[in-house]
C-alpha cells in the first residue's frame, strides 16, 4: 500500500506536539479515495471465527443490547440500528495490516489493531468515551459524529455498554469515505451511521499501571531467588501464643527486601508483555516445511516478512518477539532490528545474518511466526 498524506498538512511531529493526547483533529480526506479493503461479506465470515473478536450491538426503543461473538447470524441489512464490531482485522488480512502500519509514526509498543465498525442506518454504540486515543477513518457511507471535551464521565448504570449517562455535544462533524477524526483519550464521542457505512477504529495500547504491576509481579516471580528456610532459634517463651512474634516479621522483612529489580528487568518485562499475542491469536506453521538447506536457500532468494500476527520489538541488547526474549550481539541485533522495523527483509538483509540468527528465522518459519517473501 502506497504512503498515504493521513493528517493532511500536519508532519507526524507537528500532530504529536499540537494534537497528540491533547485535543481533537478532523482531516478530510486522510485517504483519497477511499475504498473499503474488506468488503461487507469477508467481515461477516470473520465475525463468525472463533478466533477473530466479534460484536453485535442493537438498539431497540432505548434499550441497548450486546451479543459477542463468534457470529453466527446477522440482523437484515435492511432492518436499521445495528452494529457489527469486528476486532484485529488487521491481524487476518494484508490491507488492514498494511493501514494499520501507516500509523507506525506511533511506536509498535503502543500500536494497538484495527477494527472494522458496520453500522446500518442510525446503527452506533451510544454516547462513550475510550481510554485510548483513536483515529476513526471513515471507510464507506457517511456517519455522524458528536464530540465533546465534558469532564462529567459518569455512566448510565446497568447496561451491556458504556454509556455517557449526560452526554451534551460541543461539536459536530459528518465524515464520508476517506475523511477521518483524532480523539485523545477520555474525550466523549458517539457516531450515528447515516446510511449503510463502515468506520476503520486505529486503536492504542494503553494498560492500566495496576494490570502492569499484577504482571510484572508475576514475572519476577520466575527469577527470584531466596535461598534458605524461616527459622528461630532463638526463640523465646510468650505468653501470648496467638501473637505473631515481632523477630519472626523482622526476620521475614529483611528476606524480602532481598528481592530487587532493575531497569534491565522491567525493559525484559515490558518487551515481553507488550509483544505477547492476545489470548485468540493462534499461529499455524507451514503443512510441509521446508528443510533447513531449502529454507536457507530459499531466503537468499526471496526474503522473509513476520506473520501479519507477529509482534516484534527491541530494547538495547534485547529482541522480543511474540512474547518471547532473548539477548544478541551487535551483528545480530543490526539484522533483528531491521526486520522489527520493517516486518520484511530482502535476501540481500539476511546475507550477513549468523548461523544463530538463520536457525532463530527458521523456528519462526516452522511456529508460523515468520512467513517466506
Amino acid at each position: 500500500m502506497k504512503k498515504l498524506p493521513l493528517l493532511g498538512d500536519l508532519t507526524p511531529a507537528q500532530f504529536l506536539r499540537d494534537y497528540w493526547h491533547k485535543k481533537p483533529l478532523l482531516i478530510r480526506q486522510a485517504v483519497p479515495g477511499m475504498k473499503p479493503l474488506v468488503g461487507f461479506d469477508a467481515l461477516t465470515r470473520m465475525a463468525a471465527e472463533n478466533f477473530v473478536e466479534s460484536r453485535l450491538i442493537t438498539n431497540t426503543d432505548g434499550q441497548w443490547n450486546m451479543q459477542h461473538g463468534p457470529l453466527a447470524q446477522l440482523p437484515a441489512r435492511s432492518q436499521a440500528g445495528w452494529t457489527m464490531l469486528v476486532q484485529g482485522v488487521n491481524l487476518v488480512d494484508a490491507k488492514a495490516d498494511a493501514l494499520l502500519r501507516q500509523f507506525r509514526f506511533i511506536p509498535d509498543a503502543r500500536l494497538d489493531d484495527l477494527m472494522i465498525s458496520f453500522a446500518t442506518d442510525g446503527g452506533g454504540v451510544g454516547p462513550h468515551f475510550d481510554s485510548y486515543d483513536v483515529f476513526l477513518l471513515q471507510a464507506q457511507g457517511t456517519r455522524r459524529w458528536r464530540i465533546s471535551a465534558q469532564k462529567d464521565l459518569s455512566l448510565v448504570e446497568g447496561m451491556p455498554l458504556k454509556i455517557l449517562q449526560n452526554f451534551e455535544a460541543d461539536e459536530e462533524f459528518v465524515l464520508e469515505a476517506g475523511d477521518m477524526l483524532y480523539l485523545p483519550p477520555h474525550y466523549a464521542h458517539d457516531g450515528v451511521a447515516v446510511g449503510d457505512c463502515m468506520t476503520y477504529s486505529i486503536g492504542f495500547r494503553t494498560p492500566s499501571y495496576q494490570e502492569l504491576g499484577e504482571a510484572f509481579l508475576q514475572f519476577m516471580a520466575d527469577s527470584i531467588d531466596l535461598p534458605g528456610r524461616y527459622a528461630d532459634p532463638a526463640l523465646e517463651l510468650s505468653s501470648k501464643p496467638a501473637e505473631i512474634p515481632r523477630h519472626m516479621l523482622a526476620t521475614i522483612t529483611e528476606e524480602m527486601n532481598k528481592v530487587r529489580f532493575d531497569e534491565e528487568d522491567i525493559t525484559i518485562f515490558v518487551g515481553e508483555y507488550l509483544s505477547e499475542p492476545k489470548h485468540n491469536v493462534f499461529f499455524t506453521g507451514p503443512a510441509k516445511p521446508l528443510t533447513m538447506g531449502r529454507f536457507i536457500d530459499t531466503i537468499a532468494k526471496r526474503g522473509v516478512a513476520l506473520s501479519l500476527k507477529s509482534q516484534m520489538l527491541y530494547r538495547g541488547k534485547h529482541v522480543f518477539i511474540n512474547g518471547e526474549s532473548f539477548a544478541v550481539g551487535r551483528n545480530d541485533k543490526r539484522v533483528l532490528e531491521a526486520l522489527a522495523n520493517e516486518r520484511a527483509l530482502d535476501g540481500a538483509a539476511l546475507a550477513g545474518a549468523s548461523d544463530d540468527v538463520v536457525e532463530a528465522l527458521y523456528t519462526w518459519y516452522q511456529d508460523g511466526w515468520l512467513v517466506l517473501g
